[in-house]
C-alpha cells in the first residue's frame, strides 16, 4: 500500500542524499531521473545519477546509497545510485553491501566485483543509455538544470536546491519540504 505523501518523502530523501553526497571528494555532479520526474503519483523507487572522478573513493557514497535505500523500503519502495566517470561513460551502480569485495557474496553479480571496490558494475543487467548519461532530463548538483517539464513537488526541490540561503534542510510538520 502506498502511504500517503510518499512523492514528498523521496523527494525530501533526495535532498538529504544531495546534500551530503556534494561534499564528497570526487563527486563531479549528481541528477536525477526515472519516474519520480514524472507526474506517476506512486513511483516504485528513486533513480539518482552521480558523476564521479576516476579516483573517487566509492565506500561514502554507496553507504549514502544504502542509507537513502533503507529509508525508501520503510515506505515498501527503492533507491538506486547509478554511476558515471567524469565522461560520460555509465560505470554501474553503488554496491549495497556493507562489506564489499570478491568472494565475500556469492549472490553478487557485479561483472568486476572488487576491481574498484563499492562499484557494483552489473552492466549485463542493467544499462542506462549514453544520452541519459551525458545529458540526464534533471541535474541537481553542483548547479541545477532542467532539461525537462518537472511535476510540482520536483520544481519544490529544485528550488531548495537553487538557493544557496536556503541550503539547510527545513521541512513541514508533515516532513515534506517547507517553504521558507
Amino acid at each position: 500500500m502506498i502511504q500517503a505523501g510518499s512523492r514528498e518523502r523521496f523527494l525530501d530523501e533526495v535532498l538529504r542524499f544531495v546534500r551530503s553526497a556534494a561534499n564528497l571528494p570526487g563527486v563531479l555532479r549528481i541528477a536525477l531521473v526515472g519516474s519520480i520526474l514524472t507526474d506517476r503519483p506512486d513511483p516504485k523507487d528513486v533513480d539518482v545519477l552521480v558523476s564521479v572522478a576516476d579516483d573517487a573513493e566509492l565506500a561514502p557514497l554507496a553507504a549514502l546509497g544504502r542509507r537513502l535505500q533503507g529509508r525508501l523500503q520503510s515506505l515498501n519502495h527503492g533507491a538506486d545510485v547509478f554511476l558515471a566517470d567524469g565522461g560520460g561513460r555509465y560505470l554501474g551502480r553503488t554496491c549495497s553491501w556493507k562489506a564489499c569485495g570478491p568472494g565475500i557474496r556469492a549472490s553478487c553479480d557485479a561483472l568486476h566485483c572488487g576491481r574498484r571496490p563499492y562499484l557494483h558494475d552489473d552492466l549485463a543487467t542493467v544499462r542506462l543509455a549514453g544520452g541519459l548519461v551525458t545529458s540526464p532530463p534533471v541535474e541537481l548538483w553542483p548547479v541545477v538544470v532542467r532539461r525537462c517539464a518537472v511535476p510540482a513537488d520536483v520544481e519544490r526541490l529544485l528550488a531548495h536546491l537553487s538557493e544557496p540561503h536556503r541550503y539547510a534542510m527545513r521541512t513541514s510538520p508533515g516532513g515534506a519540504l517547507a517553504d521558507e
